[in-house]
Protein backbone atom coordinates (compact mmCIF):
# COMPACT_ATOMS: atom_id res chain seq x y z
CA UNK A 1 0.00 0.00 0.00
CA UNK A 2 1.56 3.44 -0.99
CA UNK A 3 1.74 6.49 1.18
CA UNK A 4 -1.30 8.35 -1.15
CA UNK A 5 -3.60 4.95 -0.47
CA UNK A 6 -2.85 5.09 3.62
CA UNK A 7 -4.15 8.65 3.97
CA UNK A 8 -7.00 7.54 1.88
CA UNK A 9 -8.06 4.62 4.46
CA UNK A 10 -7.87 7.63 7.22
CA UNK A 11 -10.81 9.69 6.42
CA UNK A 12 -11.17 13.02 7.91
CA UNK A 13 -8.50 15.35 9.82
CA UNK A 14 -5.41 13.17 9.13
CA UNK A 15 -3.32 15.36 11.34
CA UNK A 16 -5.68 14.16 14.46
CA UNK A 17 -4.75 10.37 12.72
CA UNK A 18 -1.02 10.92 12.74
CA UNK A 19 -1.11 12.16 16.38
CA UNK A 20 -2.88 9.34 18.09
CA UNK A 21 -0.86 7.35 16.11
CA UNK A 22 2.43 8.78 17.43
CA UNK A 23 1.01 9.04 20.95
CA UNK A 24 0.08 5.26 20.70
CA UNK A 25 3.46 4.11 19.93
CA UNK A 26 5.05 5.66 22.59
CA UNK A 27 2.89 4.58 24.98
CA UNK A 28 3.68 1.30 23.53
CA UNK A 29 6.99 1.67 23.89
CA UNK A 30 6.91 2.80 27.51
CA UNK A 31 4.85 0.27 27.97
CA UNK A 32 7.46 -2.56 27.33
CA UNK A 33 9.60 -1.01 29.70
CA UNK A 34 7.23 -0.11 32.44
CA UNK A 35 5.94 -3.54 33.12
CA UNK A 36 9.30 -5.30 33.26
CA UNK A 37 8.82 -5.40 37.58
CA UNK A 38 4.64 -6.41 36.90
CA UNK A 39 5.62 -9.22 34.72
CA UNK A 40 7.53 -10.36 37.22
CA UNK A 41 5.42 -9.97 40.30
CA UNK A 42 2.46 -11.40 38.59
CA UNK A 43 4.92 -14.25 37.31
CA UNK A 44 4.13 -13.49 33.13
CA UNK A 45 5.92 -13.38 30.39
CA UNK A 46 8.20 -10.13 29.76
CA UNK A 47 6.24 -9.77 26.51
CA UNK A 48 3.09 -10.36 27.79
CA UNK A 49 1.51 -6.87 28.97
CA UNK A 50 3.29 -5.38 25.55
CA UNK A 51 1.23 -7.91 23.11
CA UNK A 52 -2.03 -7.41 25.61
CA UNK A 53 -1.63 -3.47 25.16
CA UNK A 54 -0.55 -3.65 21.73
CA UNK A 55 -4.03 -5.24 20.43
CA UNK A 56 -5.48 -2.76 22.76
CA UNK A 57 -4.32 -0.02 21.06
CA UNK A 58 -4.92 -2.04 17.71
CA UNK A 59 -8.74 -2.25 18.65
CA UNK A 60 -8.91 1.38 20.04
CA UNK A 61 -8.17 2.62 16.45
CA UNK A 62 -10.35 -0.25 14.73
CA UNK A 63 -13.04 1.73 17.09
CA UNK A 64 -12.50 4.42 15.65
CA UNK A 65 -11.96 3.86 12.37
CA UNK A 66 -15.70 2.05 12.33
CA UNK A 67 -17.07 5.22 14.25
CA UNK A 68 -16.07 7.93 11.73
CA UNK A 69 -18.09 5.73 9.00
CA UNK A 70 -21.33 7.01 10.57
CA UNK A 71 -22.67 10.40 10.10
CA UNK A 72 -21.62 12.54 13.82
CA UNK A 73 -25.22 13.13 13.62
CA UNK A 74 -26.66 9.73 13.93
CA UNK A 75 -25.47 9.88 17.59
CA UNK A 76 -28.15 12.77 18.16
CA UNK A 77 -30.27 11.44 20.10
CA UNK A 78 -28.31 8.77 21.92
CA UNK A 79 -27.87 10.68 24.98
CA UNK A 80 -31.47 9.83 25.89
CA UNK A 81 -30.20 6.16 26.35
CA UNK A 82 -26.47 6.72 27.61
CA UNK A 83 -27.23 9.50 30.65
CA UNK A 84 -29.71 7.64 32.54
CA UNK A 85 -27.35 4.65 32.16
CA UNK A 86 -24.87 6.22 32.98
CA UNK A 87 -26.33 7.52 36.33
CA UNK A 88 -27.44 4.05 36.98
CA UNK A 89 -23.73 3.09 36.24
CA UNK A 90 -22.28 5.78 38.86
CA UNK A 91 -24.15 4.43 41.45
CA UNK A 92 -23.78 1.01 41.00
CA UNK A 93 -20.13 1.46 41.08
CA UNK A 94 -20.36 3.60 44.54
CA UNK A 95 -21.81 0.61 45.88
CA UNK A 96 -21.33 -2.28 44.31
CA UNK A 97 -17.77 -1.68 41.96
CA UNK A 98 -14.81 -3.61 41.96
CA UNK A 99 -12.01 -2.03 44.19
CA UNK A 100 -9.14 -1.33 42.10
CA UNK A 101 -6.45 0.93 43.62
CA UNK A 102 -8.78 1.81 46.74
CA UNK A 103 -11.19 3.56 43.98
CA UNK A 104 -14.89 1.51 43.86
CA UNK A 105 -15.38 2.77 40.72
CA UNK A 106 -14.69 0.08 38.16
CA UNK A 107 -17.61 -2.43 36.92
CA UNK A 108 -16.93 -5.59 35.79
CA UNK A 109 -19.08 -7.29 32.46
CA UNK A 110 -20.01 -10.58 33.77
CA UNK A 111 -18.68 -13.93 31.50
CA UNK A 112 -15.92 -11.62 29.52
CA UNK A 113 -14.44 -10.31 32.85
CA UNK A 114 -13.78 -6.66 31.41
CA UNK A 115 -14.00 -3.98 33.56
CA UNK A 116 -14.78 -0.12 32.72
CA UNK A 117 -14.96 2.60 34.51
CA UNK A 118 -18.38 4.55 34.50
CA UNK A 119 -17.18 7.58 34.75
CA UNK A 120 -16.42 7.09 30.70
CA UNK A 121 -19.68 6.42 29.94
CA UNK A 122 -20.56 9.97 31.78
CA UNK A 123 -18.28 11.81 29.84
CA UNK A 124 -19.93 10.75 26.23
CA UNK A 125 -23.33 10.98 27.67
CA UNK A 126 -22.93 14.26 28.54
CA UNK A 127 -20.94 15.67 26.03
CA UNK A 128 -23.95 14.16 23.74
CA UNK A 129 -26.53 16.16 26.18
CA UNK A 130 -25.07 19.39 26.32
CA UNK A 131 -23.90 19.29 22.38
CA UNK A 132 -27.42 18.42 21.62
CA UNK A 133 -29.28 20.79 23.90
CA UNK A 134 -27.45 23.77 22.94
CA UNK A 135 -27.91 23.24 19.39
CA UNK A 136 -31.56 22.50 20.07
CA UNK A 137 -32.18 25.64 22.01
CA UNK A 138 -29.75 28.50 21.13
CA UNK A 139 -33.17 30.73 20.73
CA UNK A 140 -33.15 29.98 24.75
CA UNK A 141 -29.68 29.41 25.74
CA UNK A 142 -29.58 33.08 27.42
CA UNK A 143 -32.63 32.27 29.87
CA UNK A 144 -31.71 30.49 33.03
CA UNK A 145 -34.90 28.43 33.67
CA UNK A 146 -35.13 27.59 29.75
CA UNK A 147 -31.52 27.39 28.93
CA UNK A 148 -28.89 27.43 31.78
CA UNK A 149 -30.77 25.22 34.22
CA UNK A 150 -31.55 21.92 32.81
CA UNK A 151 -27.58 21.85 32.28
CA UNK A 152 -26.64 23.25 35.68
CA UNK A 153 -28.75 20.03 37.11
CA UNK A 154 -27.17 17.09 34.43
CA UNK A 155 -23.94 18.43 35.35
CA UNK A 156 -24.29 19.08 39.05
CA UNK A 157 -25.66 15.55 39.59
CA UNK A 158 -23.02 13.57 37.44
CA UNK A 159 -20.12 15.52 38.56
CA UNK A 160 -21.23 15.04 42.13
CA UNK A 161 -22.02 11.14 41.44
CA UNK A 162 -18.02 11.35 40.33
CA UNK A 163 -16.94 13.20 42.85
CA UNK A 164 -17.49 10.57 45.69
CA UNK A 165 -15.12 8.36 44.16
CA UNK A 166 -12.69 10.23 41.73
CA UNK A 167 -12.28 14.05 42.73
CA UNK A 168 -9.96 14.65 39.70
CA UNK A 169 -12.26 13.42 37.07
CA UNK A 170 -15.56 15.48 38.35
CA UNK A 171 -13.18 18.27 38.31
CA UNK A 172 -11.98 18.03 34.63
CA UNK A 173 -15.50 16.92 33.76
CA UNK A 174 -17.18 20.48 34.95
CA UNK A 175 -14.23 22.55 33.08
CA UNK A 176 -14.96 20.52 30.00
CA UNK A 177 -18.96 21.31 30.70
CA UNK A 178 -18.21 25.32 31.54
CA UNK A 179 -15.86 25.59 28.02
CA UNK A 180 -18.41 23.79 25.96
CA UNK A 181 -21.48 25.78 27.88
CA UNK A 182 -18.88 29.16 27.03
CA UNK A 183 -18.87 28.24 23.52
CA UNK A 184 -22.62 27.58 23.33
CA UNK A 185 -23.03 31.03 24.36
CA UNK A 186 -24.56 30.24 27.37
CA UNK A 187 -25.23 33.94 29.72
CA UNK A 188 -21.85 35.03 30.85
CA UNK A 189 -23.56 36.18 34.09
CA UNK A 190 -25.04 32.84 34.57
CA UNK A 191 -21.69 31.06 33.65
CA UNK A 192 -19.38 33.05 35.83
CA UNK A 193 -21.77 33.12 38.68
CA UNK A 194 -21.50 29.00 38.57
CA UNK A 195 -17.63 29.61 38.79
CA UNK A 196 -17.77 32.03 41.39
CA UNK A 197 -19.94 29.18 43.04
CA UNK A 198 -17.88 26.32 42.46
CA UNK A 199 -15.03 28.01 43.53
CA UNK A 200 -16.41 28.95 46.95
CA UNK A 201 -17.76 25.42 47.06
CA UNK A 202 -14.23 23.83 46.67
CA UNK A 203 -12.41 26.02 49.36
CA UNK A 204 -15.21 24.70 51.83
CA UNK A 205 -15.30 21.29 51.23
CA UNK A 206 -11.21 21.54 51.15
CA UNK A 207 -11.31 23.70 54.35
CA UNK A 208 -13.50 21.22 56.06
CA UNK A 209 -12.10 18.13 54.89
CA UNK A 210 -9.06 19.22 56.44
CA UNK A 211 -10.01 19.98 59.65
CA UNK A 212 -12.66 16.34 59.83
CA UNK A 213 -10.41 13.58 61.83
CA UNK A 214 -10.16 10.89 59.29
CA UNK A 215 -12.35 8.42 60.96
CA UNK A 216 -15.46 10.71 59.94
CA UNK A 217 -14.73 10.43 55.92
CA UNK A 218 -15.96 7.32 55.02
CA UNK A 219 -18.05 8.33 52.03
CA UNK A 220 -15.81 7.60 48.57
CA UNK A 221 -12.60 8.44 48.72
CA UNK A 222 -12.45 11.57 50.52
CA UNK A 223 -9.79 10.41 53.32
CA UNK A 224 -7.53 9.75 50.13
CA UNK A 225 -8.11 12.92 48.39
CA UNK A 226 -7.55 14.32 52.07
CA UNK A 227 -4.33 12.43 51.79
CA UNK A 228 -3.23 13.73 48.91
CA UNK A 229 -3.88 17.48 49.63
CA UNK A 230 -2.18 16.92 52.95
CA UNK A 231 1.16 16.05 51.13
CA UNK A 232 0.14 18.54 48.62
CA UNK A 233 0.29 21.34 50.80
CA UNK A 234 3.90 20.19 52.11
CA UNK A 235 2.03 19.15 55.84
CA UNK A 236 3.37 15.95 55.50
CA UNK A 237 6.55 14.45 54.19
CA UNK A 238 5.96 13.81 50.29
CA UNK A 239 4.32 10.91 48.49
CA UNK A 240 6.46 8.18 48.35
CA UNK A 241 5.25 7.82 44.13
CA UNK A 242 5.42 11.47 44.00
CA UNK A 243 9.21 11.58 45.28
CA UNK A 244 10.35 8.97 42.28
CA UNK A 245 7.98 10.39 40.11
CA UNK A 246 10.74 13.72 40.64
CA UNK A 247 14.02 11.57 41.03
CA UNK A 248 12.40 10.17 37.31
CA UNK A 249 12.05 13.11 36.07
CA UNK A 250 15.39 14.80 37.28
CA UNK A 251 17.23 11.33 36.14
CA UNK A 252 16.03 12.32 32.35
CA UNK A 253 18.33 14.96 32.17
CA UNK A 254 17.98 17.00 27.96
CA UNK A 255 18.64 14.39 25.59
CA UNK A 256 17.15 10.78 25.59
CA UNK A 257 18.64 7.62 27.62
CA UNK A 258 17.14 5.45 25.51
CA UNK A 259 14.10 3.06 25.84
CA UNK A 260 14.23 0.72 28.53
CA UNK A 261 16.74 2.71 31.00
CA UNK A 262 14.50 4.21 33.54
CA UNK A 263 15.34 2.95 36.93
CA UNK A 264 12.32 4.59 38.47
CA UNK A 265 10.08 2.16 37.06
CA UNK A 266 10.96 -0.64 39.55
CA UNK A 267 9.78 2.00 42.41
CA UNK A 268 6.78 4.29 40.92
CA UNK A 269 3.50 2.22 41.96
CA UNK A 270 1.26 1.91 38.34
CA UNK A 271 4.58 3.58 36.26
CA UNK A 272 2.66 2.18 33.57
CA UNK A 273 -0.38 4.12 33.63
CA UNK A 274 -0.50 7.21 36.36
CA UNK A 275 2.80 8.27 36.16
CA UNK A 276 3.99 6.78 32.50
CA UNK A 277 4.82 10.73 31.77
CA UNK A 278 7.93 10.57 34.34
CA UNK A 279 9.16 7.34 32.65
CA UNK A 280 8.87 8.56 29.49
CA UNK A 281 11.07 11.58 30.69
CA UNK A 282 13.13 9.59 32.40
CA UNK A 283 14.05 7.27 28.91
CA UNK A 284 13.34 10.12 26.20
CA UNK A 285 14.97 13.11 28.49
CA UNK A 286 13.19 16.25 27.90
CA UNK A 287 12.91 16.06 24.31
CA UNK A 288 10.80 13.24 24.70
CA UNK A 289 8.46 15.17 27.43
CA UNK A 290 8.44 17.90 24.84
CA UNK A 291 7.61 16.17 22.19
CA UNK A 292 4.53 14.47 23.62
CA UNK A 293 3.33 18.01 24.90
CA UNK A 294 3.72 19.40 21.70
CA UNK A 295 1.49 16.14 20.36
CA UNK A 296 -1.53 17.09 22.33
CA UNK A 297 -1.30 21.02 21.80
CA UNK A 298 -1.53 19.55 18.06
CA UNK A 299 -4.62 17.67 18.92
CA UNK A 300 -6.07 21.03 20.62
CA UNK A 301 -5.15 22.75 17.65
CA UNK A 302 -6.73 20.53 15.39
CA UNK A 303 -9.91 20.06 17.45
CA UNK A 304 -10.14 24.06 17.51
CA UNK A 305 -9.92 24.22 13.83
CA UNK A 306 -12.74 21.63 13.51
CA UNK A 307 -14.98 23.86 16.24
CA UNK A 308 -14.40 27.05 14.03
CA UNK A 309 -15.18 25.60 10.45
CA UNK A 310 -18.13 22.98 11.30
CA UNK A 311 -21.10 23.60 9.07
CA UNK A 312 -23.01 22.40 12.33
CA UNK A 313 -23.53 23.67 15.70
CA UNK A 314 -24.04 20.23 17.28
CA UNK A 315 -20.73 18.48 15.43
CA UNK A 316 -18.96 21.73 16.85
CA UNK A 317 -19.88 21.08 20.41
CA UNK A 318 -19.63 17.37 20.12
CA UNK A 319 -16.06 17.90 18.96
CA UNK A 320 -15.13 20.52 21.42
CA UNK A 321 -16.53 18.19 24.43
CA UNK A 322 -14.65 15.08 23.50
CA UNK A 323 -11.49 16.85 22.21
CA UNK A 324 -11.41 18.76 25.76
CA UNK A 325 -12.06 15.53 27.34
CA UNK A 326 -8.69 13.68 25.76
CA UNK A 327 -6.26 17.21 25.94
CA UNK A 328 -7.61 18.05 29.63
CA UNK A 329 -7.16 14.80 31.11
CA UNK A 330 -3.54 14.87 29.13
CA UNK A 331 -2.28 18.11 30.96
CA UNK A 332 -3.86 17.14 34.33
CA UNK A 333 -1.74 13.85 34.02
CA UNK A 334 1.26 15.59 33.10
CA UNK A 335 1.08 18.36 35.78
CA UNK A 336 0.61 16.07 37.92
CA UNK A 337 3.72 13.93 36.81
CA UNK A 338 6.07 17.35 36.88
CA UNK A 339 4.49 18.28 40.32
CA UNK A 340 2.17 20.83 39.65
CA UNK A 341 -0.97 19.16 41.02
CA UNK A 342 -1.68 16.74 43.82
CA UNK A 343 -1.33 12.93 42.73
CA UNK A 344 -4.45 11.92 41.41
CA UNK A 345 -4.35 8.32 39.46
CA UNK A 346 -4.88 10.33 35.89
CA UNK A 347 -3.87 7.89 32.93
CA UNK A 348 -2.28 9.71 29.75
CA UNK A 349 -4.59 9.11 27.12
CA UNK A 350 -3.27 7.10 23.80
CA UNK A 351 -0.21 6.33 25.94
CA UNK A 352 -0.95 4.99 29.72
CA UNK A 353 -1.85 1.19 29.80
CA UNK A 354 -5.49 0.71 30.49
CA UNK A 355 -8.40 -1.38 28.39
CA UNK A 356 -11.93 0.55 28.53
CA UNK A 357 -10.24 3.64 29.06
CA UNK A 358 -8.19 3.58 25.79
CA UNK A 359 -11.66 2.45 23.99
CA UNK A 360 -13.46 5.41 25.23
CA UNK A 361 -10.42 7.43 23.97
CA UNK A 362 -11.10 5.82 19.99
CA UNK A 363 -14.72 6.00 20.21
CA UNK A 364 -14.46 9.52 21.02
CA UNK A 365 -11.77 10.37 18.13
CA UNK A 366 -13.73 8.78 16.04
CA UNK A 367 -17.00 11.26 16.49
CA UNK A 368 -14.17 13.79 16.37
CA UNK A 369 -13.20 12.15 12.86
CA UNK A 370 -16.83 11.73 11.78
CA UNK A 371 -17.22 15.58 12.16
CA UNK A 372 -14.10 16.42 10.90
CA UNK A 373 -15.59 14.85 7.62
CA UNK A 374 -18.32 16.94 7.54
CA UNK A 375 -15.96 20.07 7.52
CA UNK A 376 -14.41 18.47 4.59
CA UNK A 377 -17.79 17.76 2.83
CA UNK A 378 -18.90 21.66 3.54
CA UNK A 379 -16.36 22.92 1.61
CA UNK A 380 -17.05 20.29 -0.99
CA UNK A 381 -20.53 21.04 -0.87
CA UNK A 382 -21.25 17.46 -0.18
CA UNK A 383 -22.74 18.22 3.21
CA UNK A 384 -26.55 18.15 4.29
CA UNK A 385 -28.56 21.40 3.87
CA UNK A 386 -30.59 21.01 6.98
CA UNK A 387 -30.69 18.18 9.62
CA UNK A 388 -34.17 17.34 10.40
CA UNK A 389 -33.37 14.11 10.48
CA UNK A 390 -31.97 14.24 13.90
CA UNK A 391 -35.45 14.97 15.00
CA UNK A 392 -36.61 11.97 13.75
CA UNK A 393 -33.92 9.99 15.15
CA UNK A 394 -34.34 11.40 18.58
CA UNK A 395 -37.87 10.47 18.29
CA UNK A 396 -37.07 6.82 17.22
CA UNK A 397 -34.85 6.20 20.38
CA UNK A 398 -37.83 7.79 22.69
CA UNK A 399 -39.76 5.46 21.98
CA UNK A 400 -37.16 2.99 22.92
Amino acid sequence: MNTSRLFDFFKGDKYLWIVVILLSIFGIIAIFSSTEILSYKKETSLFFYFFKHFVIVILSLAIAYFVQLIPYQYYAGIWKLLLPLSVVALIYAMFFGGKINEAGRWIEIPVINLTFQASDLAKVALVLFLSRFMSKNQEHIKEFKRGFFPMLAVVGVICFLIFLENVSTSIMLFMMAVVMMFVGRVNNFHLFGLLAAMALCVFLAVTIMLKVPDEYLKIGRLRTAKTRIEHFGGDKEMLYQVKHANIAIANGGILPNGPGNSRQKYFLPNAFSDYVYAIIIEEWGLFGGVIILVLYLVFLYRIILIVLNSPRTFGALVALGLGLSIVIQAFFHIMVNVGILPSTGVTLPFVSMGGSSIFFFGFALGIIISVSKSVENDDLGKAPKNESYIEELEQQISVL
